[in-house]
């Protein structure tokens, strides 16, 4: 029999991408006023002071009080590594592009995943992930293409446009450390610890690229932190309870709230271009991330 989709965790998944899709739209305000890397430094220390009474309040994933075990650690520590420096090239790329745009540049990270998988992990690439490959990164070269060879964009969106494909590379890389990382830790841990040490690692350059933000942006980035500690808790809790390959797909609907927030808030224009770009991106990610279905599983079906 075909077992059923992990609705739970599916639903928790979903509203952890709105949360970061919102998320997104507080963080364009904050790096446009005090730049990305402030923004991501400040927003950190709000949301680790968020985190730490209720990281206290509910212990580890083991139930027991005080710091994690050292693997629990270690990952903690690496993705946090991770993670800091892909959202600050994320949030600079995405003071210079629109939000919807940059929600679709960043859709080859699954794609990017199944490399790295490939890589670290030993799996073998299939055809159909090479097919997917060239699909999604078709769709990468056609919203590339208007920035290096339109007349609207300028240098500074073309350097966005870069620093968000690195992102991307990046985010593939927390995708396989997220999942390993949810079967070792709670979700208030996850969400504490990535909070506090990212603040911790963006504190070593805080006193030249973080002034201290206007009165007005405080409320902005306590927004920011509030969805972005409750999005690392969503996808936490269910990563830990449905297999990657289910959920990595949803990402995909990041980009509806993108083009949402985008569209109210900054009043940006949703472009074919953009619309096609995505189209082939996740076309080409959907293919590749099909899996043959095991021998059983067919015979089941004969």
């Amino acid at each position: 029999m075909k077992r059923a989709a992990p609705l739970l965790p599916i639903l928790s998944a979903m509203t952890g991408l709105l949360c970061f899709g919102v998320m997104d739209g507080f963080m364009k305000i904050a790096a446009l006023a005090v730049g990305a890397y402030a923004a991501l430094f400040w927003r950190n220390l709000v949301g680790s002071l968020i985190m730490l009474p209720v990281w206290l309040a509910r212990g580890n994933k083991d139930g027991k009080r005080g710091l994690p075990g050292r693997e629990a650690m270690r990952l903690h520590l690496l993705r946090s590594g991770v993670s800091g420096v892909m959202a600050t090239l994320f949030f600079y790329g995405l003071a210079r592009t629109p939000v919807a745009e940059a929600m679709a540049l960043s859709f080859i990270a699954p794609l990017l995943a199944l490399y790295l998988a490939a890589v670290w992990l030993g799996e073998e690439l299939s055809r159909r992930a090479v097919a997917g490959s060239v699909l999604a990164l078709s769709g990468v070269g056609l919203i590339a293409a208007g920035k290096f060879g339109g007349t609207s964009y300028n240098a500074e969106s073309v350097h966005g446009l870069i620093a968000i494909l690195i992102s991307a590379v990046l985010y593939a890389w927390n995708l396989v450390l997220q999942r390993r990382q949810s079967q070792l830790a709670g979700p208030e841990e996850i969400s504490f610890f990535q909070t506090f040490f990212i603040f911790c690692l963006l504190g070593i350059g805080a006193w030249w690229f973080a002034p201290v933000p206007p009165a007005q942006i405080w409320a902005v980035l306590a927004a920011s932190a509030v969805l972005s500690t409750a999005s690392l808790m969503l996808l936490g809790w269910a990563y830990a309870r449905a297999e990657a390959q289910v959920l990595v797909p949803l990402e995909y609907t990041a980009f509806i709230w993108a083009a949402i927030v985008g569209w109210v808030v900054f009043s940006e224009p949703l472009t074919w271009r953009t619309l096609a770009g995505v189209v082939l991106i996740v076309a080409g990610c959907l293919i590749a991330l099909q899996r043959k279905p095991a021998p059983e599983a067919a015979a089941e079906r004969a």
